[in-house]
């Protein structure tokens, strides 16, 4: 339990006249309470008063498994045949009265929950929003979640070792995948932070395509996209390798995303703006003419969850911080012909950054 954020959200309520704050998304109650739960259609809920002690409230099934994760204030389970919302509102009303003011997590609660909110409590002020406090909270990160994080990045590491070595003629994408999971499974990782993505040539120009039956050939680049969950936090990394010799289109548009990446992770260091880094690689890519083929942001925070804020975006001024975590991913993708991206996840020190992840990024050949 980290009672020292769930102390710091109570100080912005009392500053804000907040009542009652209601944590919604499970990243965010893991976050606060160390309970870490993907509830599906059942409801998971944090629930915290400005002054007094907070409660947690789960599937009856789960109720053990939160007291057990270190969280030492009140869980309150419900069975799948009682209406959670009747006992919601009556824990509400004993422990703390009506709220006049209720501050909701607006990016994650859905909208059938809502309205039995304002069923519950009609008079009642919801327009606070509590979704900028806590992803500023979860902004800088401290020397135990790098260390966790470090160790997140380490494991995918392992797994683009894993999926080079599983390379081979005729091979297919999901084949690929399939190996690099099951050893991760393996060895202790029960669970990846996205769908792994492992792209052969043309299909590697969708930036968020689907592995599929698709054959590996000679000649053909690779793109693997790849994170786990270790210990509640994610890591995220892409490298793009040749297997065979590569042709001169893929090697001048490798070497520019490569050029590209270097060159912003490079610039990483406090009191740089997000929107600045994303220029730095973007005007690189746009130099070499393809500035139309590099269709997304540069990158995205990182923790508990595989996106969090920061953007890393043009636009967005914000001033980089040591102790921030974010992706830099610039990437190329021409449709039906090509597509690369690299990517590192980095945590910015007092005078630069340290990558997550180590596997080289020069362009690995696999004969």
């Amino acid at each position: 339990m980290n009672i020292k954020k769930i102390q710091e959200l109570q100080q912005w309520m009392k500053a804000n006249q907040i009542d009652l704050s209601y944590v919604s998304h499970p990243s965010s109650i893991a976050y606060l309470s160390g309970f870490e739960s993907d509830p599906h259609e059942r409801v998971l809920a944090l629930f915290i008063p400005s002054d007094k002690e907070p409660f947690l409230f789960t599937p009856a099934m789960e109720v053990e498994s939160a007291k057990a994760a270190g969280f030492t204030f009140d869980v309150i389970g419900y069975q799948d045949t009682q209406d959670p919302w009747q006992i919601i509102v009556q824990e509400i009303t004993s422990r703390y009265s009506v709220p006049q003011r209720l501050a909701l997590e607006k990016n994650a609660l859905v909208v059938d929950r809502f309205e039995r909110l304002i069923q519950a409590f009609p008079g009642t002020d919801f327009s606070a929003d509590i979704t900028n406090v806590l992803q500023k909270m979860q902004l800088i990160k401290t020397k135990e979640e790098l260390n966790t994080l470090l160790e997140a990045g380490n494991w995918a590491d392992v797994a683009f070792e894993i999926g080079f070595k599983a390379l081979k003629e005729n091979v297919s994408e999901q084949e690929i995948v399939a190996e690099i999971e099951y050893q991760l499974k393996r060895r202790g990782v029960a669970k990846m932070s996205f769908d792994t993505l492992v792209l052969f040539g043309a299909n590697a120009a969708n930036p968020h395509g689907t592995p599929g039956a698709l054959q590996l050939q000679n000649n053909q680049l690779a793109l693997f996209d790849l994170g786990v969950i270790w210990k509640g936090y994610c890591s995220d990394a892409t490298r793009t390798v040749s297997f065979k010799e590569p042709t001169k289109q893929q090697i001048t548009v490798y070497e520019t995303v490569l050029q590209a990446q270097k060159a912003a992770q490079a610039a990483v260091k406090p009191g740089i703006s997000a929107q600045e880094l994303d220029k730095i690689a973007r005007d690189i890519i746009t130099d070499a003419g393809f500035e139309q083929y590099f269709t997304h942001r540069l990158g995205h925070g990182i923790g508990t969850t595989v996106h969090e804020y920061p953007s890393i975006v043009a636009g967005n001024d914000l001033i980089i911080e040591e102790g921030m975590c974010f992706s830099i991913e610039p990437g190329i993708y021409i449709p039906n012909e090509v597509g690369v991206r690299i990517e590192d996840c980095v945590y910015v020190t007092n005078d630069g950054c340290i990558p997550l992840t180590q596997t080289p990024k020069e362009l690995n050949v696999i004969d």
